[in-house]
């Protein structure tokens, strides 16, 4: 299998609007949740949300292609600017064709389904936009930033809910490693704080109803009672190892496995003696040939709510028996809410930046652990700690389970 290396980062998300301000608020502690302010939330479980700010899309494409594209797609576009900026990638100086796409979202967009049903309802079916379902579907995320960058390789959407952005550089990954293309962009985004998604997730109990922000995200806590909706994009450019190496490129990290299992269980609800995650976890660590043992740290999926943080921690031990004591383990939607589609994504850039500089982020809001959530969570304040290894962890409804394993880059990794 080729090696597979990443080369550029692009991220926009609630604690910032580039990858330079997502790790600075990371590194802060700085909790980027507050009331809802994209609708009148006037009656909803949740009042909270952890929302973009100071986002214009003229900043980061032509505004007649910005017209054309919901807000997921255009948060995309922008970290897919950022990312293949960073990694000084010149399409032109390229093979389009060895150059592919795999930015995933798992809902795509709430806000055209819900303006366009008002439409039909008042107006009738003659006045709908004619560009609703182009504007709405969630491939249109890979689609726009293949159009927007000239990328003309393979070029896909995988959707498996809050699993997407793991799944999405996963297999990404697989694509490079079995020689399909040279680079892929890969990523996730997602824009579902509207009426419909805060009004759909609190239907099913899975939001937190918490007042204060410092207390609504609050991962492994015995007190969480639900997730905090985020949006954004996180969007990675990677490469096979020699193709990098041969333009100098700057490497920030290698990716060196990749699992994913489903729990074939339920809807909803993670398996809950862990087994499906534990298995995926297991699953990326041996294709790297790497030992539960010499793994130190992992960023959990980690959401706030009951069945996840508690199935989650199961799974951890259940991978790693006594030697879970001994790792530390925090989770990035502490700060950032949970970005859906977007977040296995943005946490792995968090990783990365986090295996660069030597220095964990801590689990925001979380005072008081769960009894059987018993593990070093990073409770308090970040952690220095010079580790080789990061595991990004993500789970999805549907029993969706995804897990990457990344190694710092250096002169021992040649």
């Amino acid at each position: 299998m080729r090696r597979v290396v990443i080369t550029g980062m692009g991220a926009i998300t609630p604690l910032g609007n580039t990858v330079e301000e997502l790790w600075r608020g990371l590194q802060e502690g700085k909790v980027a949740i507050g009331p809802i302010t994209h609708f009148d939330a006037t009656g909803y479980k949740a009042s909270l949300a952890a929302e973009i700010r100071d986002f214009h899309p003229e900043d980061y494409m032509d505004v007649k292609a910005a017209r054309r594209m919901e807000l997921f797609c255009q948060y995309a576009v922008a970290a897919a600017g950022e990312a293949i900026s960073q990694a000084d990638l010149h399409m032109d100086q390229e093979d389009p064709y060895r150059v592919g796409c795999m930015v995933g979202s798992g809902i795509g967009s709430l806000q055209a389904a819900e303006r366009e049903y008002g439409r039909l309802l008042e107006k009738g079916p003659g006045r709908m936009h004619p560009l609703l379902v182009p504007l709405m579907i969630s491939n249109m995320a890979a689609g726009n930033v293949s159009i927007q960058y000239g990328l003309k390789g393979k070029s896909l959407n995988v959707v498996t809910a809050c699993a997407t952005g793991t799944h999405s550089v996963g297999e990404a990954y697989r694509s490079i490693q079995s020689q399909e293309a040279d680079v892929m962009v890969a990523g996730g985004t997602e824009a579902a704080i509207t009426p419909l998604g805060i009004g759909g997730f609190g239907a099913l109990t899975a939001l937190s109803g918490s007042k204060d922000p410092s207390r609504a995200s609050i991962p492994f806590d015995k007190d969480r009672n639900g997730f905090v909706m985020g949006e954004g994009a996180g969007v990675l450019i990677l490469e096979e190892l020699s193709h990098a190496q041969k333009r100098g490129a700057k490497i920030l990290a290698e990716v060196v496995g990749y699992g994913t299992t489903s729990d074939a269980y339920h809807i909803t609800s993670p398996a809950e003696d862990g087994s499906g995650a534990a298995r995926c976890m297991l699953n990326a660590l041996a294709e790297a040939e790497l030992s539960p043992r010499e793994l130190l740290y992992i960023n959990a999926h980690g959401t706030s709510t009951h069945h996840n943080d508690l199935f989650e921690t199961r799974a951890i031990k259940l991978a790693f028996g006594e030697h879970a004591y001994e790792m530390k383990i925090n989770s990035t939607k502490s700060m950032t809410g949970h970005l859906l589609g977007a977040a296995g994504a943005v946490e792995l850039i968090a990783c990365i930046q986090e295996l660069r500089e030597g220095y964990l982020h801590r689990t925001a809001g979380l005072q008081e652990c769960d009894q059987e959530c018993d593990l070093d969570y990073v409770k308090g304040q970040g952690v220095k700690l010079d580790t080789a290894y990061a595991l990004s962890n993500s789970f999805g409804f549907g029993g969706h389970n995804a897990s990457l394993l990344i190694r710092k880059w250096g002169e021992e990794s040649l």
